[in-house]
């Protein structure tokens, strides 16, 4: 169960790994029909795209796709299927590898379904999950879990390898912390970006400070991930924050 030597160097230098079929068919199944069944019901908490305000999106919840799900919140407490996923021994094990510790999940950060809808799901900019996350170190790291097939046209995640290492300046970002596109030296750095289209079972683990962005969705159907984030035990979240709101579920 172990992950390599070469492994956690490519984590170490590019933030992030694929890993190809690690869900099995089955759970993929369950956590899609409940989120299906959630989705049809709104079932709170959620989170829709006129609340988030990125470009493009409806301007209010009475505008055209103004009630567009953006994402299904707190899915470790929806169903055992999602509270079965994050606690998978694989994942843990190699969490703990990688965070050289034992693991917590994070409940006031991901710990949803990214549902992304064709026509209302809107793109979303080059930014570290970091930027509002409150933590010791930025040494988180989110595994997102692919319930069907992602692609660029249907707004699979785009990352940009290594870019957890930069030393990004104020002046490179915008007001809410996204790469400012008008900035001349960022240009080199959305060069670098590439996307990573995963099937379903497909899980990608990422560094809390990797910059990743998504574009629309395209497509004729909803894409569907899973999202959770993991710290180390050691690596506590800001007394007052609102990540220390939600508590932890720790793993060992």
């Amino acid at each position: 169960m172990s992950l390599s030597a070469a492994q956690i160097e490519q984590f170490r230098t590019d933030g992030y790994l694929v890993f190809r079929k690690l869900a099995s068919p089955a759970a993929c199944a369950s956590m899609l029909a409940v989120t299906q069944a959630h989705l049809q019901q709104a079932l709170a908490p959620v989170e829709y795209e006129a609340e988030v305000g990125y470009a493009g999106a409806p301007a209010s919840l009475d505008a055209p796709g103004g009630r567009t799900v953006r994402r299904l919140r707190a899915a470790y407490q929806r169903d055992p299927s999602f509270r079965a996923w994050a606690e998978d021994p694989r994942l843990i094990e190699w969490l703990r590898e990688l965070l050289g510790e034992p693991v917590c999940l994070t409940l006031a950060h991901h710990n949803c379904v990214m549902t992304k809808h064709p026509n209302f799901g809107t793109a979303t900019g080059w930014h570290r999950d970091i930027r509002y996350w409150s933590f010791t170190r930025n040494e988180l790291i989110s595994v997102w879990l692919a319930l069907g097939s992602e692609k660029e046209a249907n707004g699979a995640l785009k990352v940009i390898p290594g870019s957890h290492r930069l030393d990004i300046k104020r002046s490179q970002l915008d007001e809410l912390d996204f790469l400012r596109p008008d900035v001349q030296e960022n240009q080199a750095i959305f060069a670098g970006g590439s996307t990573v289209e995963l099937e379903q079972g497909d899980v990608l683990f990422f560094h809390s400070g990797l910059f990743h962005a998504a574009g629309k969705n395209n497509g004729a159907a909803v894409k569907n991930s899973v999202v959770f984030a993991y710290r180390g035990e050691s690596n506590l979240p800001l007394a007052g924050s609102r990540s220390a709101q939600a508590g932890d579920v720790c793993l060992g």
